[in-house]
């Protein structure tokens, strides 16, 4: 007997072929295109819950336009590039990115339970299961051989597709390692599969403290009781809950909606974190914004909401330079005698200099 709330089933039954996703959206010319060419390319996987937020509307729901493969996507433009973080570079062992002095990425599987056509490691993921045990062991001796490693961010993939034994094993392997203070697991499981989150995941997760969980969030449609009652299920267990949100052209590209984002995040205990300019991964130049629309976003936020609400927009630097943060431009002038800043208003501020 299958059930919705059964997470397992939203895995086995989830969307993956072009005819499947024809019975619950009418399908356009530019997303067949793009279909009839996913080969080699990121897969289509979409679990029924989160097909459900857009099932039955228009071609230009923005939940869509994530998730269904559009012929823009066969564009590569210049500047692009499969693995455009250049994190092979900073791998030393399979499943390591060592890119940051005190921690490390460790990507634990390259299966997630749904697919965003912009993702920024779609040369790898889909294309390959979970990691091996043999690529696990070589990945935790050498987090337990680098002393200066203090934070471990396990990623994907998404490693909350693995079952609570699996990540039970992973996490109790890292805690037994003394200088790794904080786990961080990066996952959109709680957003497109948030039957995952089950008592039995949560109580094994509160074991592993401090453990902290950042979120993948891109738009307020997806703001559901189901995602609600997850993430507070986990903020309940202790967990600090943080969002990362990607900028994408005519989904979440406007002051309005991605404030209305941060301040229903903040009602579900999850703490805006990261907005991040789109990633030159092939393909994704249809999602692109141009820099400065982040810019006048979290200008457009400063001062109309909590600052909690606001999250750093930021560039992940290509050729693996790292996240850089980007503000707009309330320093005006700093002399010998203080600083000439502007308010959210644009009102002129002065703040005297004391040297």
């Amino acid at each position: 007997m299958h059930s919705w709330n059964d997470w397992n089933w939203q895995i086995r039954n989830s969307v993956t072929q072009a005819d499947q996703l024809a019975r619950f959206i009418r399908l356009v010319p530019r997303e067949t295109e793009a279909l009839d060419q996913l080969q080699g390319r990121l897969p289509l996987r979409i679990t029924p819950y989160y097909l459900s937020l857009f099932a039955g509307g228009d071609e230009n729901h923005p939940i869509r336009k994530m998730m269904v493969p559009d012929k823009a996507e066969l564009v590569t433009l210049p500047g692009e590039k499969s693995d455009s973080l250049d994190e092979h570079r900073s791998s030393p062992v399979p499943g390591i990115v060592h890119r940051y002095p005190d921690r490390v990425l460790f990507l634990v599987t390259q299966f997630c339970s749904a697919y965003c056509r912009y993702c920024t490691r779609s040369h790898s993921v889909g294309k390959l299961t979970h990691a091996s045990s043999f690529q696990w062991e070589r990945a935790l001796e050498y987090i337990a051989a680098h002393p200066e490693i203090r934070d471990v961010v396990v990623s994907g993939g998404d490693p909350l597709t693995l079952s609570d034994q699996k990540l039970e094993f992973l996490l109790s392997r890292l805690r037994k390692i003394e200088h790794v203070e904080i786990i961080r697991i990066g996952t959109k499981v709680p957003v497109v599969l948030p039957q995952r989150i089950t008592p039995s995941l949560v109580s094994m997760l509160r074991k592993y403290h401090p453990l902290w969980m950042s979120i993948h969030f891109s738009h307020p449609g997806e703001i559901t009781p189901e995602t609600a009652e997850a993430c507070a299920m986990l903020a309940d267990a202790g967990i600090p809950l943080g969002s990362q949100t990607v900028l994408l052209q005519g989904i979440n590209d406007d002051p309005l909606v991605m404030r209305t984002l941060m301040q229903h995040l903040m009602k579900i205990r999850v703490r805006p974190y990261y907005l991040y300019q789109c990633d030159l991964v092939p393909g994704s130049g249809h999602f692109r914004t141009p820099v400065s629309k982040g810019i006048e976003i979290i200008h457009s936020m400063r001062g109309f909401t909590s600052g909690y609400a606001i999250p750093h927009f930021v560039i992940d630097a290509p050729g693996g330079g790292g996240k850089i943060p980007l503000l707009p431009g309330y320093v005006k002038e700093i002399n010998d005698e203080g600083i000439v800043m502007n308010n959210y208003l644009g009102e002129t501020c002065f703040y005297p200099g004391y040297e």
